[in-house]
């Protein structure tokens, strides 16, 4: 798939002010925050640009205040960056298709699946339900 490119002013004009801030400018939204998705099958897509990044089949509860994933679906377009900010060092996911910031991926996720936290800002992301599922 092809890059997409807009300008800032662009990108502000077609996403809300929350978006805008977490996707675009390395925000994060507050824990919490973010009404919970539905429980359907289907998949969770970057906001941005519509790219598939995350299945229901392994999003999960971690109790930490944002959507928690232990994968990102086979194939998609999620990046890793060393992310320095805030007197850490943690590791930072963007969609690789737009750039949109996503959240950041943890080693402490279920140790029975990957092992791995994928940390995402519920603003970066929308639900899709499989075609026939309820949501």
């Amino acid at each position: 798939m092809a890059k997409i490119h807009k300008t800032e002013a662009e990108w502000r004009d077609s996403l809300d002010p929350e978006t805008f801030r977490v996707t675009r400018l390395a925000g994060t939204e507050r824990p919490f925050s973010h009404p919970g998705f539905p429980k359907s099958a289907g998949s969770f897509k970057c906001a941005c640009c519509g790219a598939e990044l995350f299945s229901q089949e392994t999003k999960y509860e971690s109790h930490c205040g944002w959507p928690a994933f232990y994968a990102t679906k086979e194939g998609a377009p999620v990046a890793e960056t060393r992310d320095l900010s805030h007197g850490m060092v943690r590791v930072e996911v963007h969609c690789d298709d737009c750039g949109a910031h996503l959240g950041h991926v943890f080693p402490d996720g279920p140790q029975d699946k990957t092992g791995m936290r994928y940390c995402i800002n519920g603003v970066s992301i929308r639900f899709e339900p499989n075609e026939g599922a309820e949501g």
